[in-house]
């Protein structure tokens, strides 16, 4: 209830109480006994005036790339008279907003606004706000949360990328950089598989879901010409703390571009071995917000568990930041299951196993820590591997 004011004021007034011991001056001991009734005083003001308002906030745009702003308004009703009263807001990881009004009445609103400047790219929880009624002095305060936590996903960055793959479908002989426009997928039943956050719950198959006690989805078939599989190698080993973030940005920009051009694109970060599945937009890039380097994932293993229950055809981009042998291995692993194959590599030298990628079929480029992954997309396409022809 004391705030750092009031302690320091009973600090100086045990001061002046030694001097006046020490000295005999009235007016030593006359200073103290005022600090001391100050503080006092200003206790009892606050004891009385405990904050009784419901606070509430609208963050927009509440999912933002990295670098954008995002505006933060606060409204607080209050249900009795508070004066003065402070209001603080904090932003894990960023800071904190605070502000101030003389007044409240009762019954009535008081708002203010705030914005973030959202970087780096993560979840980040807004709130609970605390309400803070302090003594005219600022000598003793009452502290009370209001509201609740709001969440604030901040996506990488991402770059325009221009070009679609040329994929074929099951014949052979049919090439094709149109994607089939299939927002759900296909007309064909595929298979059952477990529910996942963000499936449309119209594909829920009930028997199923009741006799296995849990939700079960409809896998509908996916046009190959739609599908592609955006793999980023999560291994701490395989990253500098750069090239991690610059992996991450790729990534972002690759499943950005696929998803704007009519692709259902799969995101895999090693996370687990079950089928990765076409995820809404919103979801594979709230993954990509929070995701970080992992130290003990065996990519070989992990490729091979998912592989046999994921999808084939279609697109696959690989983005490593070194090449070793396990990259070579989920290169070999999954790029009989998909027509075309690119790989992106971001870090600083070129390294010489690059080469061998290229006589296996795939595109493979280098991203500088420096280079655009519009550059290095264009680049892959440039090689004659891709088609820069638009869907539609």
């Amino acid at each position: 209830m004391i705030t750092t004011r009031g302690w320091a004021a009973l600090g100086a007034a045990a001061a002046l109480v030694v001097l006046w011991i020490a000295f005999g001056e009235p007016e030593l001991l006359a200073g103290g006994i005022f600090l001391v009734g100050s503080v006092i005083l200003g206790a009892l003001i606050v004891r009385r005036s405990q904050p009784d308002a419901d606070l509430s906030r609208h963050i927009t745009p509440f999912r933002v790339h990295e670098g954008d702003r995002a505006r933060v308004e606060i409204r607080v009703f209050a249900r009795r008279p508070l004066r003065p009263l402070i209001i603080e807001d904090e932003v894990s990881k960023l800071g904190r907003a605070r502000f101030a009004t003389s007044r409240a009445g009762r019954n009535s609103t008081v708002s203010a606004h705030y914005e973030i400047v959202c970087r780096p790219r993560g979840v980040y929880h807004i709130g609970p706000a605390e309400l803070v009624i302090s003594d005219p002095l600022d000598l003793a305060a009452v502290r009370a949360t209001a509201g609740g936590i709001d969440r604030l996903v901040v996506y990488p960055a991402i770059e325009p990328l221009s070009g679609y793959p040329t994929t074929r479908g099951h014949d052979p002989s049919v090439q094709s950089a149109h994607p089939s426009h299939a927002p759900s997928g296909g007309d064909d039943f595929f298979t059952l598989r477990e529910y996942r956050q963000g499936d449309d719950l119209r594909r829920v198959h009930w028997p199923s879901s009741a006799k296995r006690d849990e939700l079960m989805i409809r896998q509908l078939e996916i046009p190959w010409q739609s599908r592609a599989l955006v793999l980023l190698d999560t291994r701490a080993s395989a990253h500098t703390a750069d090239t991690f973030e610059h992996a991450v940005k790729g990534t972002a920009s690759v499943l950005h571009h696929f998803f704007g051009g009519g692709y259902l694109p799969q995101l895999w970060l090693g996370d687990s071995g079950r089928p990765p599945g076409p995820a809404p937009y919103e979801l594979a890039m709230e993954k990509l917000a929070a995701i970080a380097p992992m130290t003990s994932l065996d990519l070989r293993h992990a490729v091979l568990r998912m592989r046999q229950h994921g999808f084939s055809g279609g697109a696959l981009v690989l983005i490593t930041g070194a090449l070793d042998d396990d990259n070579l291995a989920v290169f070999q692993t999954l790029g009989r299951d998909y027509s075309k194959t690119l790989l992106m590599v971001a870090g600083e030298e070129e390294p010489d196993s690059l080469a061998s990628f290229r006589l296996g079929g795939a595109a493979a480029v280098m991203v500088g820590p420096t280079d655009t992954w519009a550059g290095a997309w264009s680049e892959a396409i440039g090689a004659g591997r891709w088609s820069s022809a638009s869907p539609g």
